[in-house]
Order: C-alpha cells, then sequence, then structure tokens
C-alpha cells in the first residue's frame, strides 16, 4: 500500500482547494517524485494532530499558512527554559541561554537531535533546514535520489570541494592543493558523470610515464576518490567510478633507510648547533618532524619527564617519555628561554621553522650520507627499540600508531643482523664437513 498522498488525495485530506497546496506544499512537507508532488501520510497526520483543537474550531487556510509561516506552535517551557517551533514533521528549539539552534525529528523509527551549524541564524532558515533533511529521507526511503544540472570537474573541483570541504574539513591540505590542479589540468570540464574508471586509469598511467611513484597515484586516486564521495552528497553524481579503480601495490616503493651509529655520529657533528637538538629528539622520541617544529613549552613536562604531543597525524594525543639525552637537551634549551612560547622557532621571524630541507642536506653532504630523509629518523628509532626487545604493542603507542600493521613497517631489522643470522646457517655446515673429514680419515688409518 502506496503511504504517500497525491495533491488531490492531500486536498480531501485537509479540505483546501488544489491551487493553494500547490502553492504552499512547501510548508506541508510535501517532496517531489520527478516533477510531481507527494506527501507522506504520517507527516501529514502529525501536523493535523499539531493543529487538532483549531480544527474542531473549523481551521481556515489562512490561520494555517500564517501558523506555518511564523514557526507553528510557538510555546515555552519553564523546565528547559527553551522557545520550541512545531511543524508536525518535526520540530525547532532554541535553549535560552544557548546560541545555537537545534532540530528534533525522527529518521526510519529513531529520534534524532542535532544542534545547527553556526551560520543557520533564525528558525526560518532552521525549518528550511528541516524541510529539506525530511525530504532527503524521504526520497532514501522511498529510492528518490535528487539530480542537480550537469556540472564540470573543474568547476566542482575548484569551488565546491576546495572551498567547503579542503579547507574546512581537513587539515593537511597542501600536498592535495598540488594534485588537485594537475587533475583538473587533465580532465578540465569534462561532465563528473561522463569520468568513467578507464578514463581515470589512462590517468593514472600517464602519472607513471612521467616518472611518478605508484604511491603517489594512490594519492591521486585517494583525492578523486574524495572528490566523487562528495559530489555524490550534493547530487551532482550518482556513483564513484573510481572504486572500480584498484590501488597499486606499494611494498616495491617503501623507503626504509636507518642510521647506523657510526652515521649517526658523522651526521650529528656534520649538523648545525640549532639543528642538534632537533636531531636528538627525533631519535630519541621517534616524532615527527612537523610535532617537533610545533613543539611548545607548555607541552614539556620536566617534572614527570614526558612531552605532552599534539596535533598529531591521527588527531590523538600522546604522550612520550623523556630519557637523559632528550631531558638534557630541553634543560639547556630552557635556561635560554626568551619569553617564545616555541621550543624550535627562526630567531629572525620568531615562529615555528617551516622546513629544514636544506639545512638537513647540508649535513648528509657534510657527513657523506646518501638517501637519508627526516622520517629515517622515525624508522632508525622504531628500529632500535625492536632490537632491545621492545615489545611491538610499547613501539606503537610510542609512535602513535592507531594499527599494530603500520608499526610493523618501521621495525625491520638491519642488515647486519640478517647477516649475523644468515652466517649461522654456515657456520653449522663447516661443523658437519669437519665431521666427515674426520670419519674419512680414521677410515682410511684403519
Amino acid at each position: 500500500m502506496d503511504s504517500t498522498l497525491t495533491v488531490k488525495e492531500c486536498k480531501k485530506f485537509w479540505g483546501f482547494s488544489e491551487s493553494w497546496i500547490y502553492r504552499h506544499w512547501h510548508e506541508l512537507g510535501g517532496f517531489k517524485i520527478g516533477t510531481r508532488i507527494k506527501f507522506d501520510i504520517e507527516d501529514q497526520e502529525k501536523l493535523k494532530k499539531t493543529f487538532k483543537k483549531n480544527f474542531q474550531k473549523r481551521l481556515t487556510t489562512p490561520f494555517l499558512f500564517n501558523t506555518l509561516r511564523a514557526g507553528g506552535n510557538k510555546m515555552a517551557t519553564s523546565k528547559k527554559g527553551r522557545r520550541n517551533y512545531g511543524y508536525g514533521f518535526g520540530s525547532v528549539y532554541k535553549r535560552k541561554k544557548g546560541k545555537s539552534l537545534t532540530v528534533d525529528h525522527y529518521e526510519d523509527g529513531y529520534r534524532i537531535q542535532k544542534t545547527l551549524p553556526p551560520h543557520i541564524q533564525n528558525e526560518k532558515e532552521a525549518h528550511l533546514y528541516l524541510r529539506r533533511r525530511k525530504a532527503e529521507v524521504l526520497n532514501r526511503k522511498y529510492g528518490i535520489f535528487s539530480r542537480q544540472k550537469k556540472i564540470g570537474f573543474k568547476t566542482f573541483a575548484l569551488s565546491s570541494f576546495h572551498e567547503d570541504y579542503m579547507m574546512t574539513s581537513r587539515r593537511n591540505f597542501q600536498s592535495d592543493v598540488y594534485r588537485l590542479n594537475i587533475l583538473c589540468d587533465y580532465f578540465k570540464d569534462a561532465d563528473l558523470r561522463s569520468i568513467t574508471p578507464r578514463w581515470f586509469r589512462r590517468f593514472l598511467k600517464e602519472m607513471l610515464k612521467k616518472g611518478n611513484a605508484k604511491s603517489t597515484c594512490n594519492r591521486y586516486r585517494a583525492l578523486t576518490h574524495r572528490i566523487f564521495n562528495v559530489a555524490i552528497e550534493e547530487g551532482y553524481a550518482e556513483e564513484n567510478p573510481i572504486t572500480k579503480v584498484k590501488l597499486y601495490s606499494e611494498k616495491d616503493t617503501l623507503k626504509e633507510r636507518v642510521l647506523t651509529e657510526e652515521e649517526e655520529r658523522k651526521f650529528y657533528e656534520a649538523s648545525a648547533d640549532y639543528l642538534k637538538p632537533i636531531i636528538t629528539i627525533a631519535l630519541n622520541t621517534g616524532m615527527r618532524k612537523g610535532e617537533i617544529l610545533n613543539l611548545q613549552w607548555i607541552q614539556v613536562d620536566f617534572k614527570n619527564r614526558t612531552i605532552r604531543v599534539e596535533k598529531t597525524k591521527s588527531e590523538k594525543i600522546r604522550y612520550v617519555p623523556m630519557n637523559d639525552a632528550v631531558f638534557n637537551k630541553l634543560s639547556r634549551l630552557k635556561v635560554g628561554f626568551h619569553g617564545n612560547q616555541l621550543v624550535f622557532f627562526n630567531p629572525e621571524t620568531g615562529k615555528p621553522y617551516v622546513d629544514l630541507k636544506r639545512q638537513f642536506r647540508n649535513a648528509c653532504r657534510k657527513a657523506d650520507i646518501k638517501g637519508l630523509r627526516f622520517h629515517d629518523l622515525r624508522h632508525t628509532f622504531a628500529t632500535r627499540l625492536r632490537e632491545k626487545g621492545v615489545a611491538l604493542e610499547v613501539v606503537r603507542d610510542l609512535l602513535g600508531h592507531s594499527s599494530i600493521t603500520t608499526t610493523q613497517r618501521y621495525s625491520h631489522l638491519n642488515d647486519e643482523r640478517k647477516r649475523k643470522a644468515v652466517e649461522l646457517l654456515d657456520r653449522k655446515d663447516k661443523v658437519s664437513d669437519n665431521l666427515v673429514t674426520i670419519q674419512n680419515q680414521s677410515k682410511t688409518v684403519n
């Protein structure tokens, strides 16, 4: 049985003319199926119960219209100290001491109470939001999806996605901005719905031919996947073609470099004075470069010998203990504290260092060390802990990983220990060869 009403059926339900219903179907919580206007029976019955007393007095059309326009039934409750605006299919209320509006309605049998964003300032805007939300629920219930007009990839990526999603939802979006421009230059203003998995695979092959790594291509795939997910939410696309494009294997592209003790000594001596404490902290805490460069004195607890790491990649705060090397380095820096809250800062600007690539490369060149990145200091920290017999779970907590499989990447044994392990087998074979030689000699003598 169909649980929706047509305009004619709604006319009989309310007793109003069709022309009035066509003019004010939004206020009645109607929604469109193609070009036809439909009304949910449950919503209409709830709306009618809201004005039950007025129906007993013969509810007139202007009264209903004016009441809905004004925000429904206004009532103030002394217990919660709020003003409530009921619409039959949901309500909007604002607490007496609060500034934000809250909507209260039902979705799929569950009660939903949601605080609206700050840009929704008044009850009319909240009513519009609630009406659209109810329409989305009904469309999902009956398998109806709104279809927006055609939009080009470049137009959508640089406007809706870049401004409304990347700039607000993502914390580290600088690297994605470069990739977004590359994608826009390739697909240009092609209709979003016309982009197919085959077309995107062709784009990835061209990126590989230009010398990009497979891991870089996977980053392009992840970015495009997010673009289409946002496009689906806004009704500009019905499906995500990128889900059919498989990720490249990154096993052969993993760069893992571990410093030996001799390399560490040479690298430390070749580094500038302001770079030495940064290297010490990286090798003894496993903190990322961004976490070290943005470290503040308020995060350093000398009493408990811990560092409170904030603004992490996983957005979870973690505590890293300080050993003697880190404690002594930070204690000396604290003695020369000049009022700046940052532990490491550019003396010319008083702000955090943007990057240390040039200084890091100079130290590697002087120490004659090749293929070393700053992140390899984190690799070295994890690998040395595993070589000392530290449990993998402890290393995971120190590095701040959410999954232990990620920690296993950083905890490979070095080549020297692998070589010694293989030599054990070689020694066993030599022992067996000596035994055979002795047996043969004894037979000859006999």
